[in-house]
């Protein structure tokens, strides 16, 4: 898929969704946790569900919503880009109809000297040929 054709594309949007997770390298964040930001972008083609106004028709938000709260507040990663991936991969393998998923992870809660609104890092990946449609 080109990134004119996602930049372009139908997608369904989830912005800031807040979970207390423990995902981390450092001990503190392992015991105590914190606050992670997500952000996630799921490109299908939402033509039938626009003309025929039914559910049945694209992914409910909430199927989503689900797949990264699981993996947030689940078993700690060491690594934001862990976190990204298992999200990506999951909604991918989960969901045959979505073609590409952008997921960011912030944590707005770090150890550095001056003010920020968060931290992360942000992944694309689209559906590849040897994955199931």
């Amino acid at each position: 898929m080109e990134d004119e054709e996602i930049r372009g594309g139908d997608k369904l949007i989830l912005r800031g969704l807040k979970f207390h997770g423990f995902h981390g390298v450092k001990p503190e964040e392992r015991a105590l946790g914190q606050k992670f930001l997500i952000d996630v972008d799921a490109w299908m083609d939402l033509q039938a569900a626009g003309k025929s106004d039914c559910l049945s028709d694209t992914i409910s938000y909430t199927e989503i919503y689900r797949i990264v709260k699981e993996i947030v507040e689940g078993p700690p990663q060491n690594l934001l880009e862990s976190v990204a991936q298992l999200i990506a991969s999951t909604t991918l393998s989960k969901y045959p109809q979505i073609s590409a998923v952008r997921v960011k992870v912030g944590k707005p809660h770090v150890a550095v000297h001056g003010p920020l609104d968060y931290l992360g890092v942000e992944i694309l990946r689209h559906r590849s040929s040897d994955m199931p449609k």
